[in-house]
Order: C-alpha cells, then sequence, then structure tokens
C-alpha cells in the first residue's frame, strides 16, 4: 500500500514537473517567434559585415586609392585627411547627424529630420529598426557618411588648408549630406515622390561629385595645371586602393538590402558585372583613343561602373546592370576628358565626370532598367519608365542645385574663417610638410 502511494506521489510529481516543462518550452518556442519576427539573426550579421566592408572603403580604400594619384609629395596628406574625416564625420554623426538624417522633423519634416536622437538618445541594445537593431543600421548609415565627404577630397587635393578641410567636412556633412538622405532615405519629399535610390546615386554620388566640382572652381587649378604633367606617383598603390574599393563595394551596395536576402544578393551580383563592364570599356576607349590602355584608366573605369550602378543596385537584373556598366565606361570616359581638356577645371582626382557624372546618369538609367517590361535586361518592378524617369530627373537636378548652393556658401565661410588655399611657395613644397612636419616617404 506505501509502495503503491509513494508510485503516485512520484507519478504525480513526474506528470507536474513535464506539464511545467512542456508549459516552459511552449512559452520559449512563442518567445522566439514572436523575437525572432523583429529581429533577424542573419540580417543582423550581414550588416555588420556590410558595415565594416563600407569603412574598408575608406580606410585603406580611398586612401590608397587617393594617396598614390597625387605627387609624392602629397601622399601623406591625402591619407592623412581621409583618416581625419573619418573621425569628423563619425563624432557628428553621433552627436547630430544621425537625428537629422533619419529623425522626425515634425512640420518639417519633408526637408530635415528632428533632434530627438542627439548623441543617440533612445538607441539602446534592445532598440530595433527593421529587422536590425538600430545601433547596427546607424553604425551604417555612419559609414556613408563618413566616405561621402571623403570622396571630395578628389577636387581640392594638393592644395586645401588642412584646418579648411576640416571646417569644411563638419559643415558640409550637417548642411549638405544630412538634409538629402533626409529627403531620399529618411523619409523626406523625395522619398515621398517616389524616387529611386537603392544605395547612394543621389545622396552619395551626385553630392560629393557635384560639392568637388565646385570646390575645384572656387580654389582654382594646382600650379602648373594643365601645361604641367602631373602623374600619379605610386600606380600600384593606387590599384591596391581599387581593389579594397571593389571589395567593399558588395557591402555598400549589397548592406543596403538591410537584409540577407536575394535583393542582397542581386545587389552584389549586380554591382560585380557593372564594375566589370565598367572597367573593360574605360580600357577599350583608351586603347582606341590613344593607342595603348593604362592601368589608371582600368581602376578608373571600374569605379564610375560601381558609381554607376549603386543606385540601381537593388532594382535592375544582370542585363541591365551590363548596359549600366558599358554606358558608364563610356560616358565617365568621355566627361573625364572634356572636364580636363576641355574646360580645365582641375577637379583633381576625376571626382564629378567619375562620382558625379556616373550617380547622374546611374539614377537616371534606373527609371529604365528597373521596369520589368525589358525582357533580358528586365529588373524586379513594375514601374512606368517614362513617368519613373521624370521623378528621377526631380531627384538629380534638385541634389545638383541644392550641393552647389549650399557647398559654395561653405566656401566662403571657410575661406573668410581660416582661408581655404595654401600659398604657392607651401604647395610648391607639398603638403605632407606644410601641413603635417612628415613626409610620405623618408628613403
Amino acid at each position: 500500500m506505501q509502495a503503491n502511494q509513494n508510485f503516485s506521489l512520484k507519478t504525480g510529481h513526474t506528470g507536474r514537473l513535464l506539464s511545467r516543462l512542456g508549459l516552459l518550452l511552449v512559452v520559449s518556442l512563442f518567445s522566439t517567434s514572436v523575437y525572432a519576427d523583429e529581429l533577424n539573426g542573419a540580417d543582423t550579421a550581414w550588416i555588420l559585415t556590410a558595415t565594416a566592408l563600407v569603412l574598408f572603403m575608406t580606410i585603406p580604400g580611398l586612401s590608397l586609392f587617393y594617396g598614390g594619384l597625387v605627387r609624392s609629395k602629397n601622399v601623406l596628406s591625402i591619407l592623412m585627411q581621409c583618416f581625419t574625416i573619418t573621425c569628423v564625420a563619425s563624432l557628428l554623426w553621433l552627436i547630430v547627424g544621425y537625428s537629422l538624417a533619419f529623425g522626425d522633423g515634425g512640420s518639417m519634416n519633408a526637408f530635415i529630420g528632428g533632434f530627438e536622437n542627439i548623441l543617440l538618445v533612445g538607441i539602446a541594445e534592445e532598440t530595433i529598426s527593421g529587422t536590425i537593431p538600430e545601433s547596427s543600421f546607424a553604425l551604417f548609415q555612419m559609414t556613408f557618411a563618413i566616405i561621402t565627404p571623403a570622396l571630395i577630397i578628389g577636387g581640392f587635393a594638393e592644395r586645401m588648408k588642412f584646418s579648411a578641410v576640416v571646417i569644411f567636412t563638419a559643415a558640409w556633412l550637417l548642411l549638405v549630406y544630412a538634409p538629402i538622405c533626409h529627403w531620399v532615405w529618411g523619409g523626406g519629399w523625395l522619398s515621398d515622390l517616389g524616387v529611386m535610390d537603392f544605395a547612394g546615386g543621389t545622396v552619395v554620388h551626385i553630392t560629393a561629385g557635384v560639392a568637388a566640382l565646385v570646390v575645384a572652381v572656387v580654389l582654382g587649378n594646382r600650379r602648373g595645371f594643365p601645361e604641367q604633367a602631373m602623374p600619379p606617383h605610386n600606380m600600384p598603390l593606387t590599384i591596391m586602393g581599387a581593389g579594397m574599393l571593389w571589395v567593399g563595394w558588395f557591402g555598400f551596395n549589397g548592406g543596403s538590402a538591410l537584409a540577407a536576402n536575394g535583393d542582397a544578393a542581386m545587389a552584389m551580383l549586380v554591382t560585380h558585372i557593372s564594375a566589370a563592364a565598367g572597367a573593360f570599356t574605360w580600357m577599350c576607349a583608351e586603347w582606341v583613343r590613344y593607342g595603348k590602355p593604362s592601368a589608371l584608366g582600368a581602376v578608373t573605369g571600374m569605379v564610375a561602373g560601381l558609381g554607376t550602378i549603386t543606385p540601381a543596385s537593388g532594382f535592375v537584373g544582370p542585363g541591365g546592370a551590363l548596359l549600366i556598366g558599358l554606358s558608364a565606361g563610356l560616358v565617365c570616359f568621355v566627361a573625364t576628358n572634356y572636364i580636363k581638356r576641355g574646360l580645365k577645371i582641375d577637379d583633381s582626382l576625376d571626382v564629378f565626370p567619375v562620382h558625379g557624372v556616373g550617380g547622374i546618369l546611374g539614377t537616371l538609367l534606373t527609371a529604365v532598367f528597373a521596369s520589368n517590361a525589358l525582357g533580358a535586361f528586365s529588373g524586379q518592378e513594375e514601374i512606368d519608365i517614362g513617368s519613373q524617369l521624370g521623378i528621377q530627373a526631380v531627384g538629380v537636378i534638385a541634389t545638383i542645385a541644392y550641393t552647389a548652393v549650399v557647398t559654395y556658401i561653405i566656401l566662403l565661410v571657410t575661406g573668410a574663417l581660416v582661408g581655404n588655399r595654401v600659398e604657392d611657395d607651401e604647395e610648391l613644397e607639398g603638403l605632407d610638410l606644410v601641413s603635417h612636419n612628415e613626409r610620405g616617404y623618408d628613403l
């Protein structure tokens, strides 16, 4: 009898234990499914990886790419400018840049965000943006805010004061980049209009290209340009930097899907196709015109292909990417020659004809090749090409006009405060010694 009672007690205890374990399992599964609907581990891992890739594009990618293109007496100044811009842009993005770009601006939201995320207030470990932590989204966007003003370096290379570079970068990030980023990606008026810019044709490439052109015109040409030849001092350095840009661009475009999905994979595929097509087309154009293809032409065509596919990367297919890359190589090649030889504007490292023209071309071609009605050259969207082309043109014109005007005003202010350009004897000596009291090479 006692044994039966003990057995019953044990059975009852075991049953209750199993019931509780079952209930905990159900609750656990339910909690996991709810959490999975909010936060996706694969998406988070991919965006963290993409963030590292985009930062890799600036340091060391763009640093080496630009550094090899200037004369040896200025190589260290280029590296220092890229490094300093990374620091300045990161701090400003933390303090107020992210809030202005992606915050809620209330009645002014069509044009600029608000101040609710100053110092990233409101962003904690559990704060979610889509399927990823908002901290990872803010960091990913920070890397875009870093590389965009860094691209402008090519427009004033070898002749702008370091103090002016710092002040210009800070003002330009807050007054140009943040507002246009909000217009397109932060819920502003261009977003409401329906402008398609997957990864930065307007926000990054047109703004940087136009700003570089304005700076080049305001500062004037380098001493001796265009009569004196100013070839790159270290092409292997430039080619290494170009390779890093190519690899990093997978994070730039693929990461803009903000998820580890088919959009990200397709964005990476079309990015690679356009880069290869742009490089090969530029090489061929150079071969026909000058008799020999150059390594400089190949890497410049690659960057043109990458910049031009950027706004379209999440919307087009491989066939469209091929045509976009071919167009980029040819159009940007012609634009580069016209700016330097025709207009004789010393956009030192070809920022406007490569990034600016590429961004314009890519933004407009997005309206064409995003359509899913083009057979082998179809994209992924059901759109009316003519209507979308008009919307894209509005985005291009607005971005160019706003960037040009505000950049010019910023340069007037920096010129009044510290002066924009180094003295003639300082330019002759080289910015490595003048600005930093160091040499890039001491052999």
